[in-house]
């Protein structure tokens, strides 16, 4: 989309808003629904907006459903370009045919057997964490965990797990809403093309070596999963394991993050949980609330919309600003605070509706295992300085948090 340059939108999009974007959030939900029409897109930003577009029928996931995506195809763009998307950018019946074949493979037993080797992954992490005084807990906790966990997922050897990294790292930027602002929209394109290409081609080869021999793995199991008959094909495979390292990682990463940031700006709630494990979950969901992993999502209308007073014409984007939402005064009292004792927390951190996140129990126990133990053993941890962070704005996260794990370090 193009728009002026003094648009709340482009300020979103200015490193100098990246550590704190609340602000302009606040800004532009107070507007009320923007639409811009020669851009074919609505942005919602309250609570009740989000919520309703989530759930409503003719909100749909297919980019090429887009007028602007058809606009493009028309000059001559590729229709998709890397082949079929994940199921998470599919709408019914192929979104509901492929999550159903997916969950096969990722049933609650999948994930809840994970939960050893997770508690030692984060005990091997911090006991180097331990040997020194001050950490990167980006470097040194919220970055490999997940990393390494999605690989063990799909039988990727521990070798290539820096790749796998790097690859992530690239395509989270693409989630993002490029605006044309004297040429940024093509920062970078190049290097995430090559990034893209690169994980399909090893997923590819991967696909080959678990077809000849069959592991425990999730790889594995998508691609002997049935369902009356049905089989997910090489693609779809390929898919669908891109999606579950872009959305499994990096989500994960700033879920793990964020909640150690604010936890630590508040010492008391670090204290707490380091006293009572069983306080996690609400800071998990506070997190998801107050700081959310992923910030805003998009949406096609497939048929004209009606929402917050507004039309939405079929084909127009709509934009989800999430993490202005969940700040909502219209939702809760003190929605600028970190509570994690609220008596009810709601949020869009996962999605609504069909596309409700399938890896949502995985990043849960990661973030709870990571949490627990990192306030336990270093209960007088302290903020060692500002954190900085990364370009991305839809996937909004840190790339640095220096900590000073102070002079107690507890092992349990």
């Amino acid at each position: 989309m193009t728009t002026a340059a003094d648009s709340p939108l482009v300020q979103l999009l200015d490193p100098a808003h990246r550590a704190d974007p609340y602000p302009v959030y606040a800004r532009i939900r107070q507007s009320g629904p923007m639409q811009l029409p020669d851009s074919n897109l609505t942005v919602f930003s309250t609570f009740a907006h989000c919520d309703e577009v989530l759930r409503h029928p003719a909100s749909a996931s297919d980019r090429l459903k887009s007028t602007v995506a058809q606009r493009m195809i028309a000059e001559g763009a590729a229709a998709r370009p890397f082949g079929p998307p994940g199921f998470l950018f599919l709408d019914p019946p192929d979104h509901t045919r492929l999550r159903r074949l997916v969950s096969k493979a990722f049933v609650p037993k999948v994930v809840n057997a994970l939960e050893p080797d997770i508690a030692a992954l984060v005990a091997a992490l911090l006991d180097d964490a331990a040997a020194r005084e001050d950490v990167d807990v980006i470097e040194g906790l919220a970055y490999p965990l997940p990393v390494a966990v999605i690989c063990r997922l799909l039988g990727v050897p521990l070798e290539d797990e820096p790749q796998f990294s790097r690859a992530s790292a690239l395509l989270a930027q693409s989630l993002d809403p490029f605006v044309t602002v004297t040429g940024a929209a093509g920062d970078g394109v190049e290097e995430r093309m090559q990034a893209g290409l690169w994980l399909r081609d090893y997923l590819r080869e991967l696909i080959g070596r678990r077809r000849r021999d069959p592991g425990e793995d999730l790889m594995s199991g998508l691609i002997h999963v049935e369902e009356s008959g049905d089989q997910l094909t090489e693609d779809e495979i390929v898919a669908t394991c891109n999606l579950l390292l872009v959305a499994g990682h990096e989500t994960t990463v700033n879920l793990i993050a964020n909640a150690t940031l604010a936890l630590l700006r508040d010492p008391e709630q670090w204290a707490a949980l380091a006293a009572d494990p069983g306080r996690v979950a609400g800071v998990i969901e506070e997190t998801l609330r107050y700081d959310p992993p992923v910030q805003l999502v998009g949406r096609i209308a497939a048929e004209d919309m009606s929402v917050g007073g507004v039309t939405v014409p079929k084909g127009d984007n709509m934009l989800l600003l999430l993490a202005a939402a969940h700040r909502d005064p219209e939702l809760l009292d003190r929605p600028d605070e970190f509570d994690p004792q609220r008596p009810t927390i709601r949020h869009l951190g996962f999605g609504k509706g069909p596309h409700f996140c399938l890896g949502a129990p995985l990043a849960r126990l990661e973030a709870a295992v990571a949490l627990t133990a990192l306030t336990a053993r270093f209960p007088h941890a302290a903020l060692a300085g500002e954190p900085t962070y990364k370009q991305n704005v839809t996937l909004r996260g840190m790339s640095e948090l220096p900590v000073s794990l102070g002079v107690t370090s507890t092992r349990r």
